[in-house]
């Protein structure tokens, strides 16, 4: 009886050592292309994440890049170093959704979910009305 006991103690304690928590999605986090490092933070009840480095932040030109594509004139002048492109993640005990992603490249905001993979790499879904239509990318954990 006490090797069943115990045995379901060390069970009910490697469940816990392993559940994820809403923070461990804080941290910096290589796109899938290598291009770009961005960090995510909490703010507030909700998680945001922001470009923090480019492999080429400036045009042949030597200036810097621009957010272009996007679709209001206004913001087309922001850099894209330091824009913050993941906004309003929620934490639900498994994975963080219901926040926005914003594709520079296209200028388009996507409904997002993200789930940790293991403790380095994030699967991001982006996706307009179901998440069955989207795209998906893996983040790497930068040291």
């Amino acid at each position: 009886m006490k090797k069943i006991f115990l045995l379901l103690i060390l069970t009910v304690l490697s469940i816990f050592t392993y559940a994820q928590s809403a923070d461990d999605i804080v941290g910096k986090w290589m796109s899938s292309s290598g291009e770009a490092h961005i960090q995510i933070y909490k703010k507030g009840n909700t998680y945001s994440g922001k470009i923090v480095w480019l492999k080429n932040p400036k045009h042949d030109n030597g200036k810097p890049k621009l957010d272009e594509n996007n679709p209001n004139t206004s913001l087309k002048s922001r850099p894209i170093l330091g824009l913050e492109i993941v906004k309003d993640l929620k934490f639900n005990n498994e994975f963080w959704e219901n926040g926005i992603i914003y594709d520079p490249q296209s200028g388009k905001n996507y409904s997002s979910k993200i789930t940790l993979k293991g403790s380095n790499q994030l699967s991001l879904r982006g996706y307009i009305g179901l998440s069955l239509i989207g795209r998906s990318e893996i983040w790497t954990k930068v040291k």
